[in-house]
C-alpha cells in the first residue's frame, strides 16, 4: 500500500477560501480492491454479518465473541456463566451500534451505493434505534464538515449543563438506551410519513428482535426480566461511549463560524487520539479510539485503513509542525472531573490562529 498526500483541488485553484475546503487530504492508496479499502465486505445476512465485521479487526487483534454464545450463557443458572452471557451481549451490542453504525454512516463498509444504504438501515435504524439520515446529517455533514466549530460540529449535543459533573460522567451514560429511541421518535416529527414509518417499523424490528431473543433463547420467563435484561446490555460500555464522545473534542480549541481555520488546522487542532484498548477497540473500533484524527482526515476509510495510515499521518502533522493530539482514557477523565464546569458548562473560548490563514 502506497500513501501520499494531495491538497485538495478547490482550495488549490481558490486559495481565497480560508476554511471552506481547507487543505483537505486525500489518502491514495496503492491497492485497488475493495477490501484494502473498506476492511471488510457486506455481502452476507444473519451471522455471518458478524463475520464479515470481524474483518476490520482480524489482523489486529482476536475475534469478537459470538452474540449466539451470549445468548446462550444466560440460560445457565450459573452466575458467572450468566453475567458472562451478558457481558458478550454488551460487547456485541455496541460492536454493532457504535462501531457498526459509525462506518455505515461513513458508507466505509463496502463501494456500493445501495449496499451502503441497506447496511445504514440496519446498523442505524434496527440495531441503534435511530433514524439513519438523522445520523447521516449530524455525524457526517456536521461535525465532521464543520468540526470544533461553535454551534455546528462542536460536539455541544453531548453538554448537559444541568447535571453536576458526578452525575453526568456516572449515572447520566445509563439513560442512553431510554434517550435514544425517545429521542429517534421526536425526530421522527419532522420527516415525511414514509420515512417515519420506515424509521419506526426497523426501531421496532429490533426492539422486538432483542426482546424475543432473550424469551425464546435465553429462556427467560417474564417480560419484565427480559426488558432489565435489555437494558443492562444495552448500557454495559455506555459509560465509555459517552466518555469518548467528549474526550476527543471538548476541551480542544473551539472556532467561530466566520473565522474558522483551513481544515487541516482544524482536524490537526481539534481531535484527539486514544491509546489502543482491547475491549473498546473490538466494540467502538479503531477509528473512533486510536485512530480519530486519521478517521476525520480520511472519513470513508476502514478501521484497517485508519490503522494503516496512523504511522504516515502522525509524520506528515509533525513534519508539517502541526499538532497531532494524544493522550491516554485516565488522563482526560481526570481532567474533566477536575474542569468540569469549564468543560462542560461554561461557553468555550474561541480560538483563533494568527498567521496561518
Amino acid at each position: 500500500m502506497g500513501l501520499c498526500f494531495v491538497p485538495n483541488p478547490v482550495e488549490r485553484t481558490n486559495p481565497s477560501l480560508p476554511g471552506h475546503s481547507g487543505t483537505c487530504l486525500t489518502a491514495v492508496c496503492g491497492s485497488p480492491q475493495a477490501w484494502a479499502h473498506f476492511g471488510l465486505a457486506s455481502r452476507v445476512w444473519g451471522w455471518g454479518v458478524w463475520a464479515e465485521i470481524s474483518k476490520s479487526w482480524r489482523k489486529t487483534l482476536p475475534p469478537p465473541p459470538n452474540p449466539h454464545a451470549g445468548f446462550l450463557c444466560l440460560r445457565s443458572e450459573n452466575v458467572l456463566v450468566f453475567v458472562l452471557g451478558i457481558t458478550i451481549l454488551g460487547v456485541c451490542h455496541y460492536t454493532l451500534t457504535v462501531k457498526g453504525s459509525h462506518l455505515a454512516t461513513h458508507g466505509a463498509l463496502t463501494e456500493s451505493k445501495r449496499w451502503s444504504k441497506i447496511w445504514a438501515f440496519f446498523f442505524v435504524e434496527v440495531c441503534t434505534a435511530f433514524p439513519a439520515e438523522y445520523a447521516k446529517y449530524g455525524h457526517v455533514k456536521i461535525h465532521h464538515g464543520y468540526t470544533n466549530v461553535l454551534g455546528l460540529g462542536d460536539s455541544s449535543t453531548w453538554r448537559l449543563p444541568s447535571l453536576n459533573r458526578y452525575v453526568y460522567m456516572f449515572l447520566a451514560p445509563l439513560l442512553i438506551p431510554i434517550i435514544t429511541p425517545l429521542v429517534a421518535v421526536e425526530r421522527l416529527s419532522n420527516v415525511e410519513r414514509r420515512t417515519a414509518l420506515r424509521t419506526l417499523g426497523l426501531i421496532s424490528l429490533g426492539l422486538y428482535s432483542h426482546y424475543w431473543l432473550l424469551l425464546n433463547v435465553s429462556g427467560f420467563k417474564s417480560p419484565s426480566s427480559a426488558l432489565v435484561c435489555m437494558l443492562i446490555t444495552r448500557s454495559l460500555l455506555a459509560h465509555p461511549f459517552l466518555h469518548v464522545n467528549i474526550f476527543q473534542h471538548i476541551g480542544l480549541p473551539m472556532f467561530s463560524r466566520d473565522k474558522k481555520p483551513r481544515r487541516i488546522h482544524m482536524m490537526s487542532l481539534g481531535v484527539l487520539n486514544l491509546p489502543r484498548l482491547p475491549v473498546l477497540d473490538w466494540a467502538f473500533g479503531h477509528s473512533i479510539i486510536s485512530c480519530h484524527v486519521e478517521h476525520h482526515f480520511f472519513p470513508r476509510l476502514s478501521d484497517n485503513m485508519c490503522l494503516k495510515v496512523k504511522p504516515v499521518v502522525s509524520q506528515f502533522l509533525h513534519e508539517k509542525q502541526l499538532p497531532y493530539n494524544e493522550d491516554t482514557y485516565l488522563a482526560r477523565f481526570r481532567l474533566f472531573l477536575s474542569q468540569y464546569e469549564e468543560f462542560m458548562v461554561r461557553a468555550p473560548p474561541i480560538t483563533e490562529l494568527v498567521g496561518l490563514q
